[in-house]
């Protein structure tokens, strides 16, 4: 395991058969549906994409989400993935 020093950025993900998802470091949910969720988080916006998507747990002191449902994937919106991910973006700034 990296050592995390003072002020490092940590996050784990943690799925069980693509169906269960817990994710730590979490700072806002920006939106969520049934389909897909963008959350905030200390390394990035993190979009979740899948079906029957549900919140099952979520915790912003402790900066823990758990989802429930079908995952399909999961990607980091950076500068390089945003500019291919406007659609997702687009929903939020409508």
């Amino acid at each position: 395991m990296v050592d995390q020093g003072k002020g490092q950025k940590r996050q784990e993900v943690k799925m069980l058969n693509r169906k269960m998802l817990e994710i730590t470091g979490v700072m806002n949910v920006e939106s969520f549906d049934n389909e897909e969720f963008l959350l905030e988080t200390e390394l990035g916006f993190l979009a979740i994409r899948g079906q029957n998507l549900h919140m099952k747990h979520l915790s912003l002191e402790q900066g823990l989400v758990a989802i429930e449902g079908l995952v399909h994937s999961l990607a980091y919106l950076d500068g390089t993935t945003a500019t291919k991910s406007k659609g997702l973006f687009g929903k939020l700034f409508k």
